[in-house]
């Protein structure tokens, strides 16, 4: 039997510790994912919505893949082709961004945006999200199924399968 003594001491001491609140709440820091697409925006609405309900931090990623060429044919392409392609990347992006941007001041929160280029979208999603220390990723999902699905692939479904983070997953709506 445990003596009254220690029992209270031990009561006094967890009651007299303070918790910051945010050790209290589930979901303190947020990664939402955004590509631009009208699906993609109604995820990043609710999570810029959840971030606020929580008080927690809010990151906004978007990941642009680097320019698909195949080399099997042996024509490579000139070096302007790459750059094109990268400053309409940066332009697209610079627009998905600011439109995030006046989302969250609509809202009256800030957030932390982020683009990572020339990457696959769910592995750099994956690695955002632990090197950041987020605890919940937030991402739309177009709800495809069966061979959709398979031929169409899914960067949700690949995070959903390979990541550690729980993730919210946002359905197009119908």
């Amino acid at each position: 039997m445990i003596p009254k003594s220690m029992i209270l001491k031990s009561v006094r001491r967890s009651a007299a510790r303070v918790f910051d609140a945010r050790e209290l709440q589930m979901y303190a820091n947020i990664l939402l994912s955004t590509d631009g697409s009208d699906v993609a925006r109604e995820g990043v609405r609710h999570g810029i919505a959840l971030a606020k309900a929580l008080n927690a931090k809010a990151t906004v990623i978007t990941v642009t893949e680097p320019l698909s060429v195949g080399y099997a044919s042996g024509w490579i392409p000139p070096q302007e082709m790459f750059d094109s392609f990268d400053a309409a990347s940066k332009k697209r992006v610079g627009e998905v961004l600011d439109e995030v941007r006046a989302m969250a001041e609509q809202v009256g929160i800030s957030v932390e945006l982020l683009h990572v280029p020339n990457a696959h979208p769910a592995t750099a999603i994956i690695e955002t999200a632990k090197s950041r220390g987020c605890d919940l990723i937030v991402m739309a999902s177009h709800g495809r199924r069966g061979l959709r699905k398979l031929v169409l692939g899914s960067q949700t479904s690949e995070v959903l399968s390979d990541g550690s983070v729980p993730v919210l997953v946002v359905h197009e709506r119908t």
